[in-house]
């Protein structure tokens, strides 16, 4: 666990989890990337070096940066692979940004995220957070375009 954060319980249980990565997650993958509200993280195993794509509840922020709703608490594998990595790729909107200096907050009033989905992460308690900065110099890439054809 991130020295900043003290441990608190986690807002949707373990068993939906493992759920959601088995059965759920494969079709998000392809939706989050287009949807409102929903994103893609893209990062590499901290042991296994291999790529994962991870759907994630993600909130532009101020600055080009990103905040995502750790609906799994802070200590779910993807997050401790962003912090460990320094950063990650997120596909969102159908556009891919490269993002670093991933930092814990916890933030009960779920400030800087709209209404509905405030509301909704309220409901689930979710009130811990991954903030991300922009890589500076690195723009957002727009999805390649489909072939001629």
């Amino acid at each position: 666990m991130h020295a900043d954060v003290p441990e608190v319980p986690v807002p949707i249980p373990r068993a939906v989890a493992r759920f959601n990565r088995r059965f759920l997650n494969p079709v998000a993958r392809h939706l989050a990337p287009h949807l409102p509200t929903f994103g893609v993280v893209v990062h590499r195993g901290r042991r296994s070096g291999r790529e994962f794509r991870t759907p994630v509840n993600v909130f532009p922020s101020a600055g080009g940066g990103y905040r995502v709703a750790l609906t799994y608490g802070p200590d779910a594998d993807w997050v401790r692979n962003v912090l460990a990595a320094g950063g990650c790729e997120l596909v969102t909107r159908g556009r891919t940004v490269r993002l670093v200096r991933p930092e814990l907050h916890r933030d009960p009033a779920r400030a800087g995220i709209p209404f509905p989905p405030r509301a909704v992460l309220g409901w689930i308690d979710v009130t811990d957070f991954l903030d991300l900065a922009p890589e500076p110099g690195a723009g957002a890439t727009e999805p390649p375009a489909p072939p001629a054809g």
